[in-house]
This record gives C-alpha cells, sequence and structure tokens, in this order.
C-alpha cells in the first residue's frame, strides 16, 4: 500500500513560513523592526520640527504686532508734544521731517571715568523701526554709548532717551521695565555657562509665566532653527563657537519679546561666512518684527548693509551722524581716513 503524499503537508509550513516575507517593502528588502522604529522616529522628527516653526511663527507674528503698535504710539507721541525734532541736538540733523519721536536718542551726554573722557558732548537718534550704526576704532566709546542706554552705566551729564522715556533719573526698578523693551546682544553672548542653550534660550520665556512648558520647548526649538542653531539645545555654551554663541545670544533676546535690540560687535571675531549670516538675520529680523536696532561696529560691510543712519565716534565725539550715502560725501577727514582704511582692510 503506497504511503499518502506528505507534500501538501509541507506546502502548507512552507507557506506559513514564508508569510512575512510578504510584508516586504516595495524595494524588496525587508524592513527590519530597527527600521521600522526609524521611520517612524523620522515622522514623529518631522511633525515635531513642523509644529516647532509654527509655534515661533506665532510667536513672532505677536511679537511684530506689538512692537508695531508701540512704534506707532512713540511715532504718535512725537507728533503730539513736538519732541520729534532735535533729539538729535548739535548734529543740525532732525529726527524726521514729519516730528515723529525717536525711539533712543542722546542729547549732548557726557561720560568720564576719572580722569578718563569717554563721551563729550555726544548727541544722535534713531526712529522706531530704523537702524542705527555706531562706528568708530576701539576705544571710542562705543560700548559705553550702548551700556548707558541700558542703565549699566550712568551718564555724567545729558539726556538719554529708551522708548521715548527719559532714563536719567530712573530707579533700578524702572529700569528692568525698560529692559523688557530694550534688550542687549553682548560681544561675548553673555549666555548661562552652566545651563544648555535650550536653557538660556527658555529662560525669558519662564519668566513671563504665561506660557506652558511644551509652549516654551516648541518656541525655543523653533528659535533656534530660525538663527541657524538647530539641534543645539542639549549643548552647553563652551562647547560652541563664537558665531554660534551670538546666534544663541540673539535666539535668547528675540525670547523676550523685545520692541528694541543693542548689538555689541556682533561680526568681530567670526569667519566672513558667519558674519554675513549674522547681518542677513539681524537685517530680517527689523523687517518681519519692526524692530529698532543700534548695531555697534567697526564694520563697513555690516553697516552698509544694516543701517538706516550711521553714527560716526573719535575721540569720544560726534564726527558724523546722517545717512549712509551722506556719509560717503562727507568730506570730513578723520572720517574719511577710517573709510578709506576699511577699504583696504576689507576689499570687496
Amino acid at each position: 500500500m503506497t504511503e499518502p503524499d506528505p507534500k501538501p503537508e509541507q506546502e502548507s509550513e512552507s507557506e506559513s513560513e514564508v508569510q512575512p516575507s510578504e510584508q516586504k517593502s516595495e524595494s524588496g528588502v525587508q524592513p527590519t523592526a530597527a527600521s521600522r522604529v526609524s521611520e517612524v522616529a523620522r515622522g514623529e522628527s518631522a511633525e515635531a520640527t513642523a509644529e516647532a516653526k509654527e509655534s515661533v511663527h506665532e510667536f513672532m507674528a505677536e511679537a511684530a504686532v506689538q512692537n508695531e503698535a508701540a512704534n506707532e504710539a512713540v511715532s504718535a507721541g512725537g507728533e503730539e508734544n513736538g519732541t520729534g525734532v532735535g533729539i538729535g541736538i548739535g548734529t543740525g540733523i532732525s529726527a524726521d521731517d514729519s516730528g515723529s519721536a525717536p525711539f533712543i536718542a542722546f542729547e549732548h551726554v557726557h561720560k568720564s571715568f576719572g580722569d578718563l573722557v569717554v563721551l563729550k558732548d555726544v548727541s544722535f537718534s534713531v526712529l522706531p523701526g530704523d537702524t542705527l550704526c555706531i562706528l568708530g576704532r576701539s576705544g571710542v566709546g562705543k560700548s559705553v554709548a550702548l551700556q548707558i542706554l541700558m542703565g549699566f552705566l550712568r551718564a555724567d551729564a545729558g539726556r538719554v532717551m529708551v522708548a521715548a522715556e527719559d532714563i536719567c533719573g530712573f530707579t533700578e526698578k524702572q529700569l528692568q521695565a525698560i529692559r523688557r523693551k530694550v534688550t542687549m546682544v553682548f560681544q561675548n553672548g553673555a549666555l548661562f555657562d552652566s545651563i544648555t542653550v535650550g536653557e538660556n534660550v527658555a529662560f525669558p520665556l519662564r519668566e513671563r509665566h504665561d506660557l506652558a512648558e511644551d509652549q516654551i520647548q516648541k518656541i525655543v526649538t523653533g528659535m533656534l532653527d530660525m538663527v541657524g542653531v538647530s539641534n543645539m539645545e542639549n549643548v552647553l555654551p563652551s562647547d560652541l563657537s563664537t558665531g554660534m554663541k551670538r546666534s544663541v545670544a540673539i535666539a535668547r533676546a528675540l525670547a523676550s519679546q523685545p520692541e528694541a535690540v543693542l548689538y555689541d560687535e556682533p561680526t568681530t571675531m567670526v569667519d566672513p561666512l558667519m558674519g554675513h549670516l549674522l547681518g542677513s538675520l539681524i537685517a530680517l529680523l527689523k523687517t518681519q518684527l519692526h524692530l529698532t536696532s543700534i548695531v555697534v561696529t567697526h564694520d563697513m560691510r555690516l553697516a552698509r548693509k544694516l543701517a538706516d543712519s550711521v553714527v560716526f565716534l573719535h575721540q569720544g565725539e560726534v564726527r558724523f551722524f546722517g545717512t549712509v550715502e551722506e556719509m560717503d560725501r562727507s568730506d570730513d577727514p578723520v572720517l574719511q581716513e577710517f573709510l578709506s582704511l576699511d577699504a583696504l582692510v576689507l576689499p570687496a
């Protein structure tokens, strides 16, 4: 008697064994568990990035609306009380033909440290939403002027207007309110070294006390991506290059939704490419957020890229205040020497 053919049963087992192979990808390669996890992770990462971009877009749009309203209020104040002309007293340049008040101004400011005169009868102004570049060689008082505007130093004489308020007699509590409107990006970044990049940017967001933690994290991620240092949230500032520290410092400054930003030598000690990127970022933020900006620099390429107006300091005094076009036409010998030396050092 012939034994039954076992083939059908074997085929059944074979079919059972090859069933997983039916799950092969279109490329013909069977996905492993690890690859499937990786695909899910990539999908989640893309979704998180999209959410972060949306969050930072909403955050920046809110800041832009606030800044536009603040700029209009300052301008309207100048038109109503006539303070718009002459906040650049002594320079022969009025703040604006329409009589709009400047957002920031020095009026006959003096500052000395003992016998060392740093600023002598300095006057200049910057209109709401405009960018002023402060030019000059090292040691002429450029950074001191920024510290006076922030209230870190007091002027010996003269008037200092910030957000259309005379801050010369302000208490520390009043100055803190000004610093919520005007922030500063220091030359060294001034980041908190003991906490991560992400925590640095999150710091002013947490100080608001009106944002959920998940919102803060999304804004931080989107902000770092916007300034060109994405995926750096968990890195310590000491592990960053000088240019990256400046980018993070700008992100942290923007996180406080300021009406004005003061930049102290933003392109010093960075490579030309990073300098170009930082300049483009500052220009973009001014346009998108209606920011009033002051940039201290000796980099004429940066100044020509950013400036609505320029003030040139020499030995603590204003040698020139006006537009870039007026600067090029100026016959001041000290200013022209500065421009000539810059052209030799940094050829086009």
